[in-house]
């Protein structure tokens, strides 16, 4: 599952690349519109803007922007400054790799093979989709439209 910081993150970025183009964008109007508590979105954006994503500009008139056109910042990108790693087992991480606890040795783990191949995967999924491609919308799960 990916954290809750990786998903505020992704929804702030998915907002400011719809405003690309358009100037600053305040940190108000990004956490209401994506119900982000503005505290935490505080943090996340200024650590994007040390990452070189976002330029942040203080004052009345002030926000931020994306640094970079939406097209050059891909979903995995955003994923491994806020979670660290695409892999779901620490043997499987190709940049954060440790050895799994309690568990077979690596050579003889099939899980961690199956575990790469999941990482790949998903790394070549999310490393393909930028913020400049469209997302289509998914109907909604049976539970879903229940509690709605």
């Amino acid at each position: 599952m990916l954290s809750q910081k990786t998903r505020y993150t992704i929804r702030a970025f998915q907002h400011l690349a719809d405003h690309w183009g358009k100037g600053q964008v305040q940190l108000a109007d990004i956490a209401e519109a994506q119900n982000i508590p503005p505290k935490f979105l505080t943090v996340i954006l200024s650590e994007m803007a040390r990452e070189g994503l976002l330029i942040s500009q203080r004052g009345r008139d002030g926000g931020y922007q994306l640094a970079l056109p939406p097209i050059d910042i891909s979903y995995g990108d955003l994923v491994r400054l806020t979670r660290g790693s695409l892999a779901l087992v620490p043997c499987a991480s190709r940049n954060a790799h440790e050895h799994c606890k309690n568990c077979l040795p690596e050579k003889e783990c099939r899980m961690r093979s199956l575990m790469l191949k999941v990482r790949d995967d998903t790394a070549a999924i999310l490393d393909r989709i930028t913020l400049a491609d469209p997302i289509r919308m998914e109907p909604l799960f049976e539970t879903e439209d229940a509690a709605q």
